[in-house]
């Protein structure tokens, strides 16, 4: 009996060890997305070709300038942008998006620089990031809402600005589902943003 009491004692100190490991472990890493793999167009973007252009960091507000994945509710308090506390993007918003603008744009058969290497005569595009984020219009229905602003300028001289606004649904109500339809909306703003490109007059 005295063996029996040892063993089981034994078992439950090693027990009582392993579940103080599994605490002391924490939470999981969260899950990271992106906008996903950028895939080979059959066609160009425009018929006109793009005219090659400097491109500056994407400026967003503070609330949007980091890697977690914001979220509104608009049947709960819709001015209050909310994030996911288990998913995040792997980058900010803007940055993701940057790096798709600049691929898509050189895809299409543009030539894209920085504006940090002080490329000469090179017209200048800005964005603004207003909105990136998914919108729940009930528990079980949400849309991604992307707004972006872009200014193209020549030196210090504004030669076009353009508001571009996207609203897609997600296929699903969670992060998974609202990065895939950001990635969808971010694509579909950038096609716009190379014909809008295209189609300026050149620059005087």
């Amino acid at each position: 009996m005295k063996k029996i009491t040892t063993r089981f004692f034994s078992m439950f100190a090693v027990a009582g060890s392993l579940l103080l490991t599994g605490c002391a472990a924490g939470p999981q890493s969260a899950a990271l997305f992106d906008l996903g793999p950028l895939h080979t167009q059959g066609s160009a973007t425009t018929e006109t070709q793009l005219p090659a252009i400097s491109i500056a960091e994407i400026t967003a507000p503070v609330w949007l300038d980091s890697q977690m994945m914001f979220y509104r509710l608009n049947y709960d308090n819709k001015q209050q942008p909310r994030a996911y506390a288990s998913s995040k993007w792997t980058m900010a918003p803007a940055q993701l998006f940057l790096l798709r603008l600049k691929s898509r744009l050189s895809q299409a058969g543009g030539v894209v620089v920085p504006a940090s290497d002080g490329a000469v005569n090179l017209p200048v595009l800005r964005i603004e990031a207003d909105d990136f984020s998914q919108v729940f219009d009930s528990a079980h229905q949400s849309s991604a809402h992307i707004a972006m602003r872009a200014s193209l300028f020549d030196g210090r001289i504004l030669r076009a600005q353009k508001m571009f606004v996207k609203q897609l649904p997600a296929a699903s109500a969670n992060a998974q589902g609202g990065a895939a339809a950001l990635a969808l909306a971010s694509d579909a703003i950038i096609n716009e943003m190379a014909v809008w490109l295209a189609t300026l007059p050149p620059k005087k």
